[in-house]
């Protein structure tokens, strides 16, 4: 059975990405190859008919903690980051129209010259045309995380979930990378993700989410066909909501 023979779960979706996931095996910069990957999952998700908006991270670029920490103004910092996640959407991009998908840069922070200014009605608008939409430039205010901006986005647009796309397969009770004994949740409501502390996304974005009732899908954007298997509803990664 093809993806297109499929009826998706979801109609309109936010994907958060991180800045590594642009980055090579170094962990730093951007790596054509990984974005040409990211942008051929993005392309059979649009594909089935699917709404894309994606927020994406700097953390392949830039850092505010290590400025912060040798003395950084905090607020400056983290301008710097902001201006690097529009780096990064510019790139995702350009491998994305690469394999044919109609794409829009908007930033909070505007630069005309090289992306659109965010304005929410234009990304609906944009959406509902076919286009997938990269929002960079963070919230546009320094203090808040990518996460934020993404839970934020999600919640303009009225994206039916938040997709956090990382490297581990969903969330666990510890590191497993480091406790071979880590437990892995299916399935938690967001308070129990708060008072857990668990390494979702930040409080901010949660309450977020859990105040405009919007899910937060944890996979793995490595694991093959994962981002695939979600979008039609299978069971994948670990889900935060209200249920």
């Amino acid at each position: 059975m093809t993806d297109q023979t499929r009826i998706p779960k979801y109609k309109r979706i936010l994907l958060k990405l991180s800045g590594e996931s642009l980055a090579g095996a170094s962990g730093f910069g951007i790596d054509p190859n990984e974005a040409a990957h990211i942008a051929n999952l993005v392309k059979r998700v649009h594909a089935l008919g699917v709404d894309v908006a994606i927020v994406i991270g700097a953390g392949n670029l830039w850092r505010g903690a290590i400025g912060e920490n040798r003395g950084m103004d905090r607020a400056t910092a983290d301008y710097m980051g902001m201006l690097a996640t529009v780096i990064n959407a510019l790139a995702l991009m350009d491998a994305l129209e690469r394999v044919d998908v109609i794409t829009r840069v908007q930033s909070a922070i505007e630069m005309p010259t090289v992306a659109e200014p965010y304005i929410r009605r234009r990304a609906i608008r944009h959406l509902e045309k076919g286009r997938v939409v990269i929002f960079g430039g963070g919230t546009g205010n320094p203090f808040f995380s990518t996460d934020t901006a993404a839970a934020l986005r999600a919640t303009e647009i009225g994206a039916e979930v938040v997709i956090k796309a990382t490297k581990v397969d969903g969330v666990y009770d510890s590191d497993p990378k480091t406790n071979p004994e880590a437990v892995k949740f299916d399935q938690l409501s967001y308070m129990e993700t708060v008072n857990r502390r668990l390494s979702v996304m930040d409080t901010t974005a949660v309450t977020l989410c859990m105040e405009n009732d919007i899910p937060i899908l944890v996979l793995n954007l490595w694991e093959p066909e994962a981002l695939i298997r979600a979008i039609l509803g299978e069971p994948v990664g670990t889900l935060v909501s209200s249920d």
